[in-house]
């Protein structure tokens, strides 16, 4: 057997094998969804939930190892720093914090969505007229009661 053939092999059979490796891909319940507009929720829900939320739409590809590891990673520490499905939780000056971390992150540095994230779901991109939107709404919330 020729040394290509040989490599190849190995690969395909290390690739069939980290498939026994499998990651949770869960959605626990939903505690206490963040209350806003509907046009902002849309936009939250369309750029933001798959990671920050209990309501992620785990793709086909979320069952293919090593991707599945990534995604899982991915979606735990999103779910860790601000979880919208829990955001009635928060005290108030920790809803606060994450509203100012929303403003920096999504709205003035574009950082979020992650940049990798994208390219398979474009329609997650945060368009300046969301941006717009998003800042006045939390705006808003600086000021509210």
């Amino acid at each position: 057997m020729p040394p290509l053939s040989k490599i190849l092999l190995a690969t395909g059979a290390v690739l069939v094998a980290l498939q026994l490796v499998r990651c949770e891909r869960d959605n626990p319940p939903v505690t206490g969804e963040i209350q806003a507009p509907a046009e902002v929720k849309a936009i939250l829900e369309r750029a933001c939930y798959d990671c920050h939320s209990n309501e992620t739409v785990w793709p086909w590809y979320s069952q293919i190892a090593p991707v599945s590891w990534l995604l899982h990673h991915d979606v735990e520490e999103g779910r860790e720093h601000l979880n919208f499905s829990e955001w009635s939780a928060l005290p108030p000056d920790k809803r606060a914090h994450k509203l100012e971390e929303i403003e920096e992150l999504a709205v003035e540095k574009s950082d979020m969505p992650l940049p990798y994230y994208l390219p398979l779901h474009s329609n997650a991109r945060v368009s300046d007229a969301d941006k717009q939107v998003l800042k006045a709404w939390i705006d808003a919330q600086k000021t509210a009661p």
